[in-house]
């Protein structure tokens, strides 16, 4: 049986933002990245993978780690997907829709919550097994790379199906009035800014509201706002909304970003169904991900709800427990 093709899409900036300055964050370099991509493709191969399609980023970080194995004698087909290199988070919305043509059965990704969000806005139905080396990694599994590379590759081979290890993941779907729509992988952030100015989402006290997918008490970020609070698992078919405010009855201590912590005052915690609809008005700026993206005007309408109509992750534990207790590595 011919293997399906893997995706690999290595994000050049992940990893390198403000947060490593102000919040002393944790550094990837790209030399680091090529060898996670090396290691996971060396899983890949050794579990059976020979096919893959990668996005061709401005630093090579997928094709050097390719190359490298072609060095070493590893055979395979690898097939180039042009990437526009804006240096910017373009570069992952049109690779993503670009890499769609190629149909991978499951693309690995390597960054942090927003290199995520980006690949699902250009192809929102997509499998994927994330990688962490971004900042705000509350999507990316933390995972040694050749094992993520050997579940791909049991998945790539059939030995193990989508359906078996695949979990469909929540997120938050946005309806902007008189604007394109937006998505939030975890979540959403209503500030009190009026521009958008540094990316970077680290002043609790402009922050209005927190919509989450989950909300984890071992996590950074806004998700950890919630999750020292009222803790929400991906499993549970629900979001937590919070609304903030000076004189708000719960206080939460909380690191929104790597090292760095901030004291929140939460007026209302409520947890929403898929059916229950955030709605509000401008001027406000929209984060999602840890990222401010959006300027909203003075009476223009937002709309949010959470959902499981987008991606799905592939289970590195699962994969690799049923690969194991049929032999594929024997």
């Amino acid at each position: 049986m011919t293997a399906q093709t893997i995706g690999i899409v290595a994000n050049p900036a992940s990893g390198k933002d403000v947060r490593r300055l102000v919040a002393r964050a944790s550094v990837f370099d790209n030399r680091e990245k090529c060898a996670i991509i090396r290691r996971a493709l060396s899983g890949a191969i050794n579990a059976g993978a020979d096919q893959f399609a990668y996005l061709d980023d401005s630093h090579n970080i997928a094709g050097g780690a390719l190359e490298e194995l072609e060095e070493l004698g590893e055979e395979f087909d690898a097939i180039t997907v042009p990437c526009v290199q804006t240096s910017s988070v373009l570069d992952t919305i049109h690779g993503a829709r670009a890499l769609q043509e190629h149909d991978p059965i499951v693309t690995l990704i390597l960054g942090g919550d927003g290199t995520s969000r980006a690949f699902v806005k250009g192809w929102r139905d997509c499998v994927l097994l994330p990688l962490s080396t971004g900042t705000n990694n509350v999507f990316p599994r933390m995972s040694e790379a050749t094992v993520a590379g050997a579940a791909l590759g049991a998945v790539a081979t059939g030995a193990v199906t989508l359906e078996e290890a695949t979990i469909a993941v929540k997120m938050i779907d946005v309806e902007i009035e008189g604007e394109e729509p937006d998505i939030a992988l975890i979540d959403a952030v209503v500030t009190r800014d009026q521009f958008i100015g540094s990316r970077a989402l680290l002043d609790g006290d402009a922050i209005e509201r927190i919509f989450l997918t989950r909300a984890e008490p071992t996590a950074v970020g806004m998700t950890s706002v919630g999750g020292l609070i009222h803790p929400l698992p991906e499993e549970e078919d629900a979001g937590l909304h919070m609304t903030l405010g000076s004189r708000g009855k719960h206080r939460v201590h909380a690191p929104i970003a790597p090292g760095m912590y901030e004291t929140l005052r939460l007026k209302k915690i409520e947890v929403l169904g898929f059916d229950d609809v955030i709605e509000f008005e401008g001027p406000c700026v929209l984060a999602f991900d840890g990222e401010r993206e959006r300027e909203i005007q003075a009476g223009q309408m937002v709309r949010m709800r959470v959902g499981r109509s987008g991606p799905s992750v592939l289970d590195i534990h699962k994969t690799m427990h049923l690969a194991a207790c049929r032999k594929v590595f024997n």
